[in-house]
């Protein structure tokens, strides 16, 4: 196992990578799917609002397997007691940390009066982070954004940062983008506000301290690294679902695991057995084969790859083998490159 940097002034280690939640993306088949190409980056779950952490059904909202940790459960609210609860849950549960949501944009997400709505009332993700911290012993984080409609500038950001780490959070990441809570879909959100990469730099700075992660338009290892000579560490959105064979340098670049990584082939091989049993559980291969979809993502074969999946997966019978039969229109070359490894490597195994 390696050994990671223990967060010198809170709770857990500081990660050097991270791939954010993401509504209908990150569930517990694309991380068990994710864990294949990389060992030690930290996954999240999607949002779960702390109504249906408190009265839902537990397994099928916050189930998991000990293969997809490193794991943290990002919690949707905004009453301290609630939140607190929610947390005590997921300690017990098994996970490794908890975050709370204070940079999602949507209006669903707006009349529950949580996501970034909240960064307009500092002292109440404050309140949150403070009881969340009183009821359990792993890590509560915040993910927010550089700002609102109505508090765009830095010094807003730094009037949130600042009340939210006095009250525990043990660590920071932030979206350099502003939220347009009014006339944006949240789609808009991640794509038109432009990027602040400068004011999470300098927050960092103000708080040197504290641990601050940044997020938003990241999607290379080379930016990865670009951005943890100014911040402690850094977290990707789309580009881990849309191409995520990107993280199988993650290990070796940024967690000194050195152990050869596994093929895009080996990989499909060592899902077959995973797919077949959601099947046998009642659910169509599609429920896992979505979430692979970009694993050959600007790769020869990627379009047949993807076509053949699409029009094959929804028909009745179809087998786990489909996303195996999927390969035939990808070249060996592609399947096959494997990171060059140090020579001390040792075979990826799990």
């Amino acid at each position: 196992m390696i050994q990671l940097k223990e967060n010198p002034f809170g709770r857990g280690f500081v990660w050097p990578l991270s791939v954010a939640p993401m509504m209908d993306w990150t569930d517990r088949h694309y991380r068990y799917f994710m864990r294949h190409i990389t060992r030690h980056t930290l996954l999240y779950t999607e949002m779960k609002t702390t109504g249906a952490v408190l009265h839902g059904d537990r397994e099928k909202i916050l189930g998991f397997s000990e293969f997809e940790k490193p794991l943290a459960l990002q919690l949707g609210g905004d009453n301290p007691a609630d939140m607190a609860e929610s947390a005590r849950i997921a300690e017990n549960l098994g996970y490794d940390e908890v975050n709370i949501n204070v940079g999602c944009p949507s209006d669903r997400v707006q009349r529950g009066n949580f996501g970034a709505c909240l960064m307009a009332t500092p002292h109440v993700v404050a309140d949150c982070v403070e009881a969340m911290r009183d009821a359990v012993s792993i890590p509560v984080t915040v993910k927010c954004r550089i700002g609102i409609d109505d508090l765009p500038e830095y010094e807003d950001l730094f009037n949130f940062s600042q009340q939210v780490l006095e009250a525990g959070a043990d660590r920071l990441t932030v979206h350099a983008r502003i939220a347009i809570l009014a006339g944006l879909s949240p789609k808009e959100n991640r794509t038109v506000p432009p990027l602040r990469y400068e004011d999470v730099y300098r927050l960092k700075q103000a708080f040197p301290q504290h641990i601050v992660e940044i997020n938003g338009g990241i999607k290379t290892m080379d930016d990865v690294a670009v951005h943890l000579q100014s911040t402690d560490g850094v977290m990707i959105g789309r580009a881990a679902y849309e191409n995520p064979y990107i993280f199988s340098e993650a290990d070796q670049r940024f967690f000194g695991d050195n152990r050869i990584q596994m093929t895009r082939r080996e990989i499909v091989e060592a899902m077959m057995p995973y797919i077949e049993s959601v099947m046998d559980n009642g659910y169509y291969p599609n429920s896992v084969t979505r979430h692979m979809l970009g694993l050959f993502a600007f790769q020869p074969g990627n379009r047949a790859f993807r076509r053949y999946i699409s029009e094959n997966v929804y028909k009745p019978g179809t087998p786990a083998t489909i996303i195996r039969d999927a390969l035939q229109g990808v070249p060996d070359h592609v399947l096959d490159a494997r990171l060059t490894a140090s020579p001390e490597a040792m075979p990826a195994s799990r």
